[in-house]
């Protein structure tokens, strides 16, 4: 069994309230655990309106299928039209 983690920074320029964010990480977070198949939550940074880090987990029988994966969630958060990407950590 081999077990891969990603740990994303995004920006969220647009949300001024808890409120705002909280809308945006949901969306995301359902978008990508249902296109991809992984766990994910919000791990750092809570309180503050304007920053996201997501922790996202993936068992696999295979390094190259989790990193292809992982990925693809970078590339996806990448392209996201509200969140703006700032930098990420991935382990396997």
């Amino acid at each position: 069994m081999i077990v891969g983690t990603l740990q994303v920074r995004l920006l969220l320029r647009e949300a001024r309230t808890l409120k705002d964010k909280r809308q945006v990480v949901q969306s995301i977070k359902e978008r990508l655990r249902q296109s991809f198949n992984v766990s994910v939550a919000e791990i750092e940074a809570q309180d503050q309106p304007r920053q996201v880090t997501l922790g996202f987990a993936m068992v696999c029988n295979e390094a190259h299928a989790i990193k292809k994966t992982l990925g693809e969630i970078v590339n996806a958060l990448k392209a996201h039209p509200i969140a703006e990407f700032v930098d990420h950590e991935m382990e396997v």
